[in-house]
Order: C-alpha cells, then structure tokens, then sequence
C-alpha cells in the first residue's frame, strides 16, 4: 500500500520514546513526511492507553493506514489494535532499541524510514500472543521480568534515569537468581525443567555471532522457545556480560524448542510475564499460541534467504 501525496495517514507519535535528551517536539517528523511529500496527521501521545485511544480514533475515522512512531512498546500498542485487520501498519523507529523495526531492515535514520513508508512495500509479519496479550519481539518469564519491575521501581524511588535504573536491576538480579520450576507441555508432551528464565520469541532468534539476538525471518509460523540451563550467579553474570559484547555461542545455554502453540505451567498461580518489554500479571496456564501472518506492515523487500 503506497501512501498517495492526496491521502491522509495517521502517525501516532510517542512523545515519551527515544533516548533521554534527544526527544523532539514533532518538528523533525514533521518535516520529513513533507519532504516526501506524503500528508498525514500527526497525532502526540505520552503512554499506552493514549495509544490505543489514538488508534481506535484513527480506525473509526476509516483510516487504511497507521503509523507507529515510537519505541518498541508504541509500536506492540498500535499493532495489538490492528492484528488480522484490513489495515496496513507503518513503523518510524524512534525509540531507544527498535528491535522490530530492526529485524524488518527499516532504517532506524529518520529520513530513511520516512522513504520506506513512501515506497510502500507491504509484508506480512507473524505475531506471537501470550494469555490474549500480543507480543511483536518476544516474552519472557523470570529474571527479566524481574529486572523491569526493579527499573521502573528504582526509577520511581529514587528518580534516577531508565539507563542507570536498568544496570542497577540487571546488576542486582544477576548476583541474586533465582530460579522456578516450569512444566512446558508442546505437541502432547510435557516437559519439567527448572529455570531462571523463559524465553519466547516470535520466530527464531540467532543465538551466536555478530546476529545475536536477532531474528531473519518474521513469518515462518513458529514460536520459538527457550529455556535457559540452571546456572550460578557468576555464570549468569558471565552470560550477561557475552550477550553484551555479542560474543560466543549461547546455544548451549538454553534447551530450545520451534512450535506453534504451548503452555507453561509453574507453582504459583500468578506470573509476571513480560510481553516486548512491558510486564503484566497473568494468570496460569500461560498459554501462547503464533498467529501467522497476521499483521500487514511497511517495510523493506527482504533479502533472498541463501
């Protein structure tokens, strides 16, 4: 769908993402539709329930096409409103990590994702979903949960910023781990493991190598499921500290599994489960499921698989 220079869209424009200090007041954006020459309007909002209000409006109003322009969590905010709808979903990477727009090739230059919104090449993109709550990237249960809850705790008690709220967390959960037990039950099959951590991704993550943490295909229909190995504080410490120098292999961290839908069940009845960096209390079973092709995007042709 190529947006027309005689069509509005609308682009819902967080306020509240990017790195701290480097927030705008619209004007960029502003200026770089019009030098594309495609008209929309532009919507400000500061947190989710704006979100998903603006594009409720933007739907009744009969819009085709919406744009996310945000971090990560605009972007899940937009996408959970438009999920196997006859709308057409735009991203403009202006968060802190961007991961989706990042596995999709949309360049994170704002002048650059504004070109791909004018060219107009639409993809179909897998979605995962956890207990009827939508994730683009990924969920997890364990240890980052825990690190989000302690971030935002430390930012609201002692005002320090999300980076520095963040290494405190990640710095406290590393030495102090702690682990549950899960039983995974797939295809029929259960199976129990105990764990600090459980990692589901909307299709496969590279595990190794320069790709770490990536994703090179977001439509082949599986989730992919990680269950990180007991380990020591040092260990994990050790493992934090590869995925953050993206070296070695992690493959051998985790048991791993590729299906389509599962359910985890633990002791407790309620789990904090984190759905692309945004946590919520959900009640067991967790159950996930992937909705193929579900979601209608703007991006880039991909590149040929080898």
């Amino acid at each position: 769908m190529q947006p027309s220079p005689d069509t509005e869209f609308v682009v819902i424009r967080n306020a509240g993402s990017g790195p701290e200090g480097r927030r705008d007041d619209g004007a960029s954006l502003d200026a770089a539709l019009a030098a594309r020459g495609l008209r929309a309007r532009v919507v400000m909002v500061e947190h989710g329930n704006q979100i998903t209000a603006a594009v409720d409006e933007a739907l009744a109003g009969g819009a085709r096409l919406i744009v996310a322009a945000g971090g990560d969590g605009t972007v899940n905010a937009v996408a959970s409103r438009l999920v196997d709808r006859d709308v057409v979903m735009g991203v403009l990477p202006m968060g802190t990590l961007n991961h989706f727009a990042r596995d999709l090739g949309i360049p994170v230059e704002l002048e650059a994702a504004v070109a791909t919104l004018a060219a107009g090449h639409e993809r179909r993109t897998d979605v995962g979903e956890v207990n009827d709550r939508i994730f683009l990237n990924n969920s997890s249960i364990g240890l980052y949960p825990r690190m989000v809850m302690e971030r935002e705790h430390a930012q609201r008690s002692l005002g320090v910023g999300k980076w520095p709220a963040l290494a405190r967390a990640t710095w406290h959960a590393l030495r102090h781990p702690t682990s549950f037990s899960a039983a995974v039950c797939v295809d029929g099959e259960t199976i129990e493991r105990r764990t600090p951590f459980i990692f589901v991704g909307n299709n496969c993550y590279v595990l190794e190598g320069f790709g770490l943490g990536t994703r090179t295909c977001l439509d082949d229909g599986v989730l992919a499921l990680y269950v990180l190995r007991p380990k020591s504080p040092m260990g994990l410490l050790w493992l934090g500290l590869r995925s953050l120098l993206g070296i070695g292999s992690h493959a051998g961290d985790f048991d791993a599994i590729e299906a389509s839908s599962f359910d985890i069940q633990g002791r407790h009845r309620d789990v904090e489960v984190a759905t692309d960096g945004e946590v919520a209390r959900m009640t067991a079973p967790i159950r996930y499921r992937i909705r193929p092709r579900a979601l209608r995007v703007l991006a880039p042709v991909p590149e040929a698989r080898p």
